[in-house]
Formats: C-alpha cells, sequence, structure tokens
C-alpha cells in the first residue's frame, strides 16, 4: 500500500510502498476514502523538522533529557547511533480519516464489511491507502455524511473535547483564540449550541475566513483591532464567561489575555499548545477555572480503551473519545455541523507531499486540508522489493520478525555488520517501519506477515523481535520449518507453549542435527560474566549468589505489564538473571520459593518488587532481589558470586571485581553481551553447536514461571522439565 511518512532528519515527506498493516485483535482494516491533515499538530511536526539538530533540541528539551539519560545507559556511541537511526527513520502522518471496511477480527460484530466509518488515533488512522485500527477509534457514518466530511470527524471530536470542559450554556459569551481548522470548528460547534461566539486570531486571513463563513457572531485580529474593549462591548460589560485557546504559539499571551477578558468565576480551556504561565492576579482575584483538554476526549492515551477495546460505562463516562465523535457525526447528519466549507485545498495521494510543502513554507492561506484516495482498492502485494545497502557475500541469510527499538540498537547492528549474514525479510506490525529500516539495512524485502519471514524459502535463521506473546508461537513456526530461531526473551508466556517448544526440540533432534534455538540472555555472553567465571575456573564446588537490580518502575499500563501480551517483568527480565546464574554455577534450577511487597499504592505493581530464592541442581543457591521503586541514580545491577574461596561481584557490567585470599582485582568492562551473544549465534550456525543448551533455555524460562506459580501459592514450587512432557503432545 501507499502510506505518507516524515523523515525526522530534515522533516520532508514521501509517499512510501510499505505492506499493509497487520490485521491485529480487535481490530478492523479500512480502504481509505479521505483523509483530512491536522495543519497544526502535522505542521509543527514539519516545521521542527526542518529545524537543525540545534533547532529541534531547542523546541523538545524533554527529547533532550531522554537522550542525555540514555548516554549512561548504553554508553555515548550506542546512544549517537540510536538518535541517527531514529532522525533518519520515517514515521507515518495523520489522525483523522473516513473510509469502507474491508476487514474485521474475529469477534468484532460492532461492524461489517461494507459500513462506511470514521477513524481516529496517530499510528492507526494515518494518511495511507488502508489502516488497521482498533474498535474503540472507530465510528459508523451516519446516512447522508459524506466521507470527505467524515474524514474531518476527529479534528472535530477536539474541538468539541475542549468545548465540553468549558462547560458553555445557552446564551453564553464565548471567546475562541485561534483560527486554525480546529479553533473554527469551536466556533461552529458553540453557534450551534446557542452560545455568542467572539472569534480572534493573529492572521488576517483565518479573521477574514471567520466572517465569510458566518461560524462568529463577531471576528476581530489581535494586534490591530482593540480586541479586549471589544469583548467588554460584546459581554455587556459583564466579561466573557468562557475563553477556549485553540492557537498554537509559545507566548503565554493568550494565556493571559484570556483572564483579563473573563468575567469573575470563568472558565478558561486551552486546546492547542500555547505557553501556560498563568499570571496569578486575574486569574486569583477572579477566581478564574482553568483546565487544558486532552485531544478528543476521555479515553485518549489510555492503551486499555484504545488498544485493548475496554471501554468506559456510559453512565460514569457519558463522552469518551469515540462518543464525542459519533456526537459530531450526528450533527452533521442533522445539519448542524458542516466542516467541509472549512476545506480550502484538496490533494489527490500522489500529491500529497505538496501539502506539507505550502504547510512549510506558508506560501498560501489555508485551513482544512483533504486528502483523496483512489476510488478503487488496489491489489496489495504482499512482498516489497527493497532497494537499499545491500550485501550479497554472506552465506547465512537472516529475517526479522519485528524491529522495535531494542532490535534496531543491540541486535540489528551486528546481524547487519557480521560478513557471514545476508538480510533477506523483514515484518514489522505496521509495514512502514520494515519498509524503512529495511531499505536503511539492506533487507531485500519487506512482508506482510511474520510467517512469511518464519518460511521464507531463501531464509537460514529467523530473529524474533515482536511483542513478548508473539514469542513461543513465532519461535515453533520457525523451528518447525526448520530455521534456527533467535528469540529475544522471553521464550514464551504459557506452560503449554513451552511444552510445545520442548517437545517440537525433542522431534526435530530425532531426525539428525536440528536447527539452533537461541534466547537472547545476553548477560552470560558479557565481558564481565567471562572474567567472572573464568575466576572460578574449573572447580565445581557450589556457589552462593546475590543479585540485585535497580529496575526501575514501569506503569502499569505499559504492554509489559499486560499479562497477556507481555506477560509481566517476571517472564520478560528475571530470566535473564535466572540465566546468569546458571552460566554461573553451570547447573540448571531445581526449585524456586519467592516473596514480593504488599502496599496499598495502586500505582505499584506487588510483583515488580520480589525477592526470589534459587536451589541448582550442584547444589548452589542463588536470590535475586528485583526492585522496580529505587532511585534512578542508582546502578542498576549488582551481582555477588562467592564460592570455594573465590568471590566475584559484577558492578552493573562496567567492571568486575575478583577476590581470592588475601588478593583483588578489578578489570574495567562494558557491554551487556548484545554484540557477544548475536556473533556466538552466528558462530553456531556456522559450528553446528549451540551457544546455550536447548535445556538449559527451558530451564530458565520454566523456572521463570515457577516463580509466579511460588508468589501465588507462598510454596516453594519445583522446576523439573519432565513437567513439559505433560504439556507438548
Amino acid at each position: 500500500m501507499k502510506i505518507i511518512a516524515q523523515t525526522l532528519k530534515d522533516g520532508s515527506v514521501r509517499l512510501l510502498e510499505t505492506p499493509a498493516p497487520l490485521l491485529a485483535e480487535g481490530c478492523i482494516r479500512v480502504k481509505t476514502l479521505y483523509s483530512a491533515i491536522s495543519p497544526g499538530t502535522e505542521g509543527n511536526k514539519i516545521v521542527t523538522g526542518k529545524k537543525s539538530l540545534i533547532g529541534k533540541a531547542r523546541a523538545k528539551p524533554d527529547q533532550v533529557k531522554l537522550v542525555l539519560g540514555m548516554v549512561g545507559q548504553l554508553g555515548l556511541a550506542a546512544t549517537i547511533q540510536k538518535v541517527r537511526d531514529k532522525l533518519s527513520g520515517a514515521e507515518p502522518l495523520g489522525y483523522s480519516l473516513a473510509g469502507e471496511v474491508v476487514e474485521v477480527a474475529p469477534g468484532i460484530d460492532k461492524f461489517g464489511i461494507g459500513d462506511l466509518v470514521a477513524c481516529a488515533g496517530g499510528g492507526y488512522a494515518n494518511h495511507a491507502e488502508e489502516v488497521v485500527v482498533p474498535v474503540n477509534l472507530v465510528v459508523k457514518v451516519p446516512q447522508g455524511v459524506a466521507p470527505d466530511a467524515a474524514s474531518m470527524t476527529t479534528l472535530a471530536a477536539i474541538a468539541l473535547q475542549g468545548i465540553r470542559l468549558a462547560e458553555p450554556t445557552l446564551g453564553e459569551n464565548v471567546m475562541v483564540v485561534g483560527l486554525g481548522a480546529i479553533g473554527l470548528m469551536a466556533c461552529e460547534l458553540l453557534k450551534a449550541g446557542g452560545c455568542r461566539v467572539f472569534a480572534t486570531d493573529i492572521a488576517g486571513d483565518a479573521v477574514d475566513r471567520a466572517r465569510r463563513l458566518g461560524v462568529a457572531d463577531l471576528a476581530a485580529r489581535l494586534g490591530t483591532d482593540p480586541v479586549e474593549a471589544m469583548a467588554a462591548d460584546f459581554s455587556r460589560g459583564a466579561g466573557i464567561d468562557a475563553v477556549l485557546i485553540c492557537a498554537a504559539t509559545s507566548s503565554n499571551d493568550p494565556v493571559a489575555m484570556a483572564g483579563r477578558v473573563c468575567r469573575q468565576r470563568g472558565r478558561v480551556v486551552v486546546v492547542g499548545a500555547v505557553g501556560m504561565d498563568l499570571p496569578r492576579p486575574d486569574y486569583y482575584e477572579k477566581e478564574l477555572r482553568f483546565s487544558v483538554s486532552c485531544s478528543y476526549g476521555p479515553g485518549r492515551y489510555d492503551p486499555l480503551y484504545e488498544e485493548s477495546g475496554l471501554d468506559y460505562p456510559y453512565g460514569f463516562v457519558r463522552w469518551t473519545e469515540g462518543r464525542n465523535m459519533e456526537a459530531v457525526l450526528d450533527m452533521m447528519a442533522a445539519g448542524s455541523f458542516d466542516p467541509l466549507p472549512l476545506v480550502t485545498h484538496r490533494f489527490s495521494l500522489e500529491d500529497a507531499p505538496k501539502a506539507y510543502e505550502m504547510i512549510a513554507a506558508r506560501s498560501e492561506p489555508y485551513c482544512g486540508i483533504l486528502v483523496e484516495y483512489p476510488a478503487e482498492r488496489r491489489t496489495q502485494p504482499r512482498t516489497i522489493p527493497l532497494e537499499g545497502r545491500a550485501k550479497t557475500a554472506g552465506k547465512i541469510g537472516i529475517g526479522f520478525a519485528g524491529a522495535g527499538n531494542f532490535a534496531q540498537t543491540f541486535l540489528l547492528p551486528t546481524f547487519r555488520d557480521d560478513r557471514r549474514t545476508v538480510l533477506g525479510p523483514i515484518f514489522t506490525r505496521t509495514g512502514l517501519t520494515a519498509t524503512d529500516i529495511g531499505r536503511r539495512n539492506g533487507f531485500s524485502e519487506a512482508v506482510d506477515s511474520a510467517e512469511a519471514v518464519a518460511t521464507h524459502e531463501g531464509t537460514d535463521a529467523l530473529v524474533v523481535a515482536t511483542r513478548h506473546d508473539q514469542h513461543g508461537p513465532l519461535a515453533l513456526a520457525g523451528l518447525r520449518a526448520r530455521k534456527h530461531v533467535f528469540v529475544e526473551k522471553p521464550l514464551c508466556l504459557t506452560l503449554e507453549q513451552l511444552g510445545e517448544i520442548a517437545s517440537t526440540l525433542e522431534d526435530l533432534e530425532k531426525q539428525g542435527p536440528g536447527p539452533i534455538l537461541q534466547v537472547g540472555f545476553n548477560r552470560r555472553f558479557s565481558p564481565a560474566a567471562v572474567h567472572a567465571k573464568r575466576h572460578f575456573g574449573a572447580n565445581r564446588a557450589p556457589l552462593t549468589m546475590m543479585y540485585r537490580i535497580n529496575a526501575g518502575h514501569i506503569p502499569r499500563n505499559h504492554w509489559t505489564q499486560n499479562p497477556v501480551e507481555g506477560g509481566g517483568r517476571i517472564l520478560g527480565e528475571v530470566c535473564h538473571f535466572v540465566d546468569l546464574m546458571q552460566f554461573m554455577c553451570a547447573a540448571d534450577p531445581v526449585a524456586v520459593s519467592a516473596m514480593c511487597i504488599a502496599t496499598d499504592n495502586q500505582e505499584i505493581k506487588p510483583d515488580d518488587n520480589v525477592v526470589i530464592s534459587l536451589k541448582f541442581a550442584d547444589g548452589s543457591v542463588g536470590s535475586i532481589g528485583y526492585f522496580a521503586e529505587g532511585p534512578s541514580g542508582m546502578p542498576k545491577e549488582q551481582f555477588e558470586i562467592l564460592g570455594a574461596g573465590r568471590a566475584a561481584v559484577i558492578h552493573n557490567f562496567q567492571k568486575v571485581s575478583l577476590f581470592t585470599s588475601g588478593k583483588s582485582r578489578t578489570i574495567r568492562c562494558s557491554g551487556k553481551g548484545h554484540k557477544e551473544e548475536v556473533i556466538a549465534f552466528l558462530d553456531g550456525i556456522e559450528s553446528g553447536t549451540a551457544p546455550i543448551s536447548a535445556t538449559s533455555q527451558l530451564a530458565t524460562t520454566l523456572a521463570t514461571l515457577k516463580i509466579l506459580d511460588a508468589l501465588r501459592s507462598g510454596r516453594t514450587e519445583a522446576v523439573d522439565l519432565g513437567e513439559l512432557d505433560r504439556h507438548g503432545r
């Protein structure tokens, strides 16, 4: 399909051919008929993108802080590379469209094939021929509403949500500051609701447009007309009841003026992006109510609502973002609201990049901007050949399923740069990421499904770097296709999947040397771990191990915390530390017990703060303290190993201290073994010897599953691989 994408490095906008997005659970596929460009939000992205690196930093200081924080975690060189990759990447634009339903995920009966719908959501309702959108971000278009008008529904819902926060009543005097598309829609909606509207903007053409369209009772130009005096006359000296600020400026002037023109106990609602340093005298003395409107309504930025399809109870949250969209469409159907007179420009999909050139250059006045799509649905190619920095000398064909930030930073560079590899197919959920990353890194093609990578004839190895719920199924698909599989941790999320993987490996082994399975347990390959292991030599005396992890807080609504999609942090992260203990003592775990904190604080997940005890087959014991609520300035990991008169301490993988009787030395190190684990995987493919035994990896995964059981039961749980026989067949 074709999609409009922006390159962050220079702000350029291109039309790209990519695989169609994957139809996910709880979503529908829509063929786009019209999409609406948001001149404010999207225009700011283009303007920011065209700035220099220093200009970008000044425009987004919060992003600069994140980058500086990365330096401590990744190192300077890796952070610089990550920033370069991010800036060179392509990102989708758009969040408001209308189209026809062409496919519905199982279990959805709210929509049918052929329905005309309006869609919302950044990252979902993009400017693209086809989109896949979660059900709570889709509403049916009523009979009589044209698709071009319906494509502006999301923009209108933003205006409507601001109005709802202002709580205007019939006959009240409302000022709207900022007369772009959303500001003018707000004026029209307020008029439809029986309010008297005073429209203002700094741009003369915007004020003229408001007058010409008749969406306001009075319109005036800021900086030219005596707006505050006019507001006093407009309100008959009582002051404005409510001010809606729909402008986009870093200046604090709109907020300050709103305070001056408002009546006693008036309301000020910010819809746009403006300076918000409230001048105390006006806001205090008048006891003004100040609110910031969050996009198009309750549910926005809540993954449970937007991604998981959990709607808020109608009786408790009357106006969600979806119901705001429905309200806008109902008004269109009734004839009380029509956004089409705001449209100043229409572009075909092929010519859409010109719209962004116009916005960036401000070469002519504009307001509503629509993108028109071909009426007929194209046959979507399942494979997109890529012309990038292709490398053909390698002998090991590599395919990638998933390519998120982690994979791009830690896995892909080593696979790409190794002389033995040649990169074949790549798949990502959105399609755009696959095409963009694939082209920049030398993949031969972008495909529309992970299964297409797993079964690709010209590929020797599958790299699984998707979200956690897909790890087990894709590892199985790759193994059954007799491909070597590198699967980022965790290996899987359920005992049933683990049993199936175990039985598949057993069956393959019976047929001769089977493919290599390697889970991304990188820490055992780190220089620090290798030094510590060597320090204990061949002595197999039982070890006592203590591992403390200052993991940092992850909110409950993050996908990794979702029990179905992410599995939680014990399955997703603690597996690392179990594996490293196995590496140090050269034995598998046989029993686990665990305790977590108890708290009434709903922001804290108790099992993110846990103490775990493990016993290993050789008599070694280990204690893992995994803590999510520690201070950010504290080093993340410290691992102490003692036994047979020796000790080693790994300090956050930056150095390792080695102790013997009366002697000690410290070795400086770097890296947590990400590069080394990939090289070991490729070495294993060449030699036919797995870097980590399958038994060890199965035991690690089983141990983490048993940790969850131990937390639930309060008992010590046995780790017995024989249990997998009951689940694998």
